[in-house]
């Protein structure tokens, strides 16, 4: 091999990779079988090392990635993910199986991390202004430490380093010699960067250095070295050992903590905003499975099994979304993607070809098949998993406890759960769902009831992220169960809460997590803070989600006894002051007022309480007898008494034509307008008297102030269904059809008497 530092130092051997490559792996995997080594140092943090154990574990399955957080913020975090086909992987399962001591040689992120904290302290605008344009280079320059694979396929004039990176090193039969090959290249580019200096990057290769020496003075003759390609040049010459201390001397360091969590490939992929991602996960898993892992594995030998693979999953995949895909288009889509790598003078299809012939035979050239392909091949769903016994903390433990409990599997792919809440697992599954959403671990989000009638059915939609591992770590200091964190966590929230909505919005999620221990510290708080509210529209906005606790009693077998008694109070409020409280109110206030009256009526009709209806049967009357009170809203209590059966049609025609008189101001009457039909229009398709007033009204509106109230009319009818909107202008059409045929029938009537009086005249005319 041609990778050693010196003929000199046949110690040390220098593997310069490509993170997440499977060309990379495989050729790291055949160097390694040639070396032996009787040590392997990898670029990674070293505080993760106490961890290395667990990937030998056979409940270890990649994608992982190793976390490193902060204690005390557990937001400020680094991932470190690993697939089966990245190098490092490779090289830590080959240190394993054959008993080789394996070291993180990275600069460690307690200083990584400390330097950061010490860089936002130390951020002064004027200085960082000044220094723009090193600041710049250092960014282009960290770019290129990113992905120095993109800078080896601009120098081949390749536009795409996928594209580039398949040819020289996927489509190879032996690509050992591809480290010499990187090595080389990358002492050229950093030769011509040499002016560009990343501060990070020297201090992170310092440490690296000092690692290399550390494990020579030990006595260990042959070391491999795995790192990133950009590198390994500065591993291959040695700076002076004093160079590297001074450099390292005085760095500050932080605490933090390690574990390994799940990952995905969509999280893997660079579109992800991963800075070291690659484009195609699902597919160099696939080029890895089709035996490229092996190292005695020939690609040339097997690239047929690689494009009858894909295709096959291809078509398993479009049979899986009911779309059409045999054996037959298989074997034409292998063929097409062989014809265009000919064609091109490729050795083996690659990912371009095989998209192109999935597309043209599986496709018919369609796009959208195609990002579905995109989406679950190319790219991936693939989540790993990691041993119960990684190190978590107590609130994560507690969460997989329960997943496996209620047989609730975190998985990277959307699932669909149709909860009968009558039935203890489907109950309990709801109150883990509810509780994590109170901890801010949204994985469930629950979608409207459609179809079903009852409350007793909840429908979620539930996708696991890999973050949940972060928030679950913050979640912990609520408590150590996901039931005792919501607790905490909800009191905490109350004690701070100080608008009346925000207690009673936070009532009804923890009726719905089963948090009873809550409910009585929430309802103290809510009754307390009730009393001292005086503004309406806050009463106003609490009764709603009230209503849904009291709702939701019967099925989740939860005492409703105190919120009851607080709904008392708040009807009873809410009526006495809403008269004064709708009085001279601008636009914007009358819209808000319009919702909250709606929903108060809703929560009132749902409660069912003879006495609360009376009540606000009441109120609404008297708002529709005052004049001073916004269109808006005079319109749509209006539509709710005739709704409740306590007006009657011929009532409400009146009452409509009084408020669309002409003495009232237009811009006043197309607000009533609104209000009293927004939202259905149904009452004016039944009912010709309504009809015919609405028409009048229209018609005797001055084109100025028919233009001026065009949009307002249109908002209305714009939240009409289709089909009313359809009927609505058949009924206009055929009124104008009516109204003409009578004029024509009017001018086509003979008037006798006229006629004689001028028969006279005509027969003058004629001579007669």
């Amino acid at each position: 091999m041609n990778f050693e530092l010196e003929q000199s130092d046949l110690t040390t051997h220098i593997f310069g990779i490509r993170h997440h490559g499977p060309g990379s792996a495989r050729s790291l995997s055949r160097g390694l079988e040639e070396l032996e080594p009787d040590v392997i140092l990898i670029e990674a943090p070293p505080e993760a090392e106490g961890l290395l154990s667990f990937v030998a574990s056979e409940r270890m399955k990649p994608p992982v990635a190793l976390l490193i957080y902060r204690p005390d913020n557990p937001q400020e975090c680094v991932y470190y993910p690993f697939a089966v086909f990245s190098p490092e992987w490779q090289g830590i399962k080959y240190g394993l199986s054959n008993n080789i001591p394996l070291r993180f040689m990275d600069l460690p992120q307690s200083h990584r991390m400390g330097i950061l904290e010490d860089n936002k302290n130390q951020a002064n605008p004027k200085e960082e202004k000044s220094n723009q344009e090193k600041k710049e280079s250092e960014i282009q320059n960290l770019q290129i430490t990113q992905d120095p694979l993109g800078l080896l396929a601009q120098a081949a004039g390749y536009s795409d380093r996928e594209r580039w990176w398949e040819h020289m090193v996927e489509t190879r039969s032996n690509s050992v010699d591809l480290f010499t090959a990187i090595l080389e290249t990358m002492t050229v580019a950093r030769q011509e960067l040499s002016a560009v200096q990343n501060p990070l990057e020297a201090k992170r290769e310092a440490y690296m250095r000092k690692t290399i020496r550390s494990a020579q003075k030990q006595g260990f003759e042959r070391i491999a070295v795995i790192c990133g390609a950009w590198h390994s040049p500065a591993l291959l010459h040695m700076s002076p050992a004093k160079e590297d201390t001074a450099l390292l001397k005085g760095l500050p360091k932080i605490k933090v903590e390690v574990t390994w969590v799940p990952w995905t490939y969509g999280r893997l992929a660079y579109s992800s905003g991963y800075g070291a991602g690659i484009e195609s996960p699902g597919w160099y898993d696939h080029l890895w499975e089709q035996s490229i892992g092996k190292v005695n594995s020939d690609i040339t030998n097997s690239h047929s099994s690689i494009s009858i693979g894909w295709m096959t999953k291809v078509a398993h995949l479009l049979r899986e979304e009911d779309l059409d895909a045999s054996s037959a288009h298989v074997i034409e889509a292998v063929r097409l993607a062989d014809s265009l790598a000919a064609l091109r003078n490729h050795p083996l299809p690659g990912l371009p070809e095989l998209n192109e012939a999935a597309q043209a035979v599986f496709c018919f050239g369609r796009e959208l098949p195609m990002e579905l392909i995109h989406d679950k091949l190319i790219v991936g769903e693939r989540l790993g998993k990691v041993p119960e016994d990684t190190p978590m903390v107590p609130l994560q433990q507690d969460v997989i406890r329960q997943q496996k409990r209620l047989r609730m599997s975190a998985e990277a792919t959307e699932k669909s759960y149709d909860l009968d809440l009558r039935k203890e697992n489907d109950l309990a599954r709801s109150h883990l769902l509810h509780r994590l959403n109170i901890l801010d671990i949204p994985w469930g989000v629950l979608q409207k009831n459609y179809g079903k009638k009852g409350t007793f059915h909840e429908y979620w939609k539930v996708l696991w992220h890999p973050e949940f591992a972060v928030n679950l770590i913050e979640a912990g200091i609520w408590g150590n169960t996901v039931r005792d964190a919501g607790i905490s966590k909800v009191c905490d929230a109350t004690q701070k809460a100080e608008d009346l909505p925000v207690l009673t919005n936070l009532l009804d999620k923890v009726i719905l997590a089963d948090l009873p221990e809550a409910v009585t510290y929430l309802m103290s708080q809510l009754e307390n803070l009730a009393a001292k509210t005086r503004d309406v529209t806050y009463l106003m906005a609490a009764l709603p989600p009230l209503t849904n606790v009291i709702r939701y009693g019967n099925v989740r077998q939860t005492d409703t006894g105190m919120i009851s008694h607080v709904v008392d109070g708040l009807v009873t409020r809410i009526c006495i002051g809403l008269p004064s409280a709708i009085a001279s109110l601008d636009d914007d206030a009358a819209n808000l007022m319009y919702e909250n009256i709606v929903k108060v009526n809703g929560a009132i009709s749902l409660l069912q309480n003879q006495e609360y209806s009376h009540l606000w049967r009441q109120i609404l009357a008297k708002i529709v007898d005052n004049p001073n009170v916004h269109g808006l809203v005079t319109g749509r209590c209006l539509r709710l008494l005739l709704d409740a059966g306590i007006f009657d049609v011929a009532t409400s025609a009146h009452r409509m034509g009084l408020a669309l008189s002409t003495v009232t101001e237009p811009n006043q009457a197309g607000a009533w307008v609104e209000g009293f039909l927004k939202g259905s229009g149904l009452l004016l398709l039944h009912d010709d008297i309504l009809w015919q007033v609405l028409d009048d009204w229209v018609s005797n509106l001055s084109e100025e102030s028919f233009i001026t109230l065009l949009p307002l009319l249109r908002r209305t009818f714009a939240t009409f269904t289709t089909p009313e909107r359809r009927q609505m202008g058949e009924k206009a059409k055929k009124a104008v059809r009516d109204r003409f045929t009578d004029e024509t029938e009017d001018i086509n009537q003979i008037n006798q008497k006229n006629a004689e009086m001028v028969l006279p005249i005509v027969k003058q005319l004629l001579g007669v």
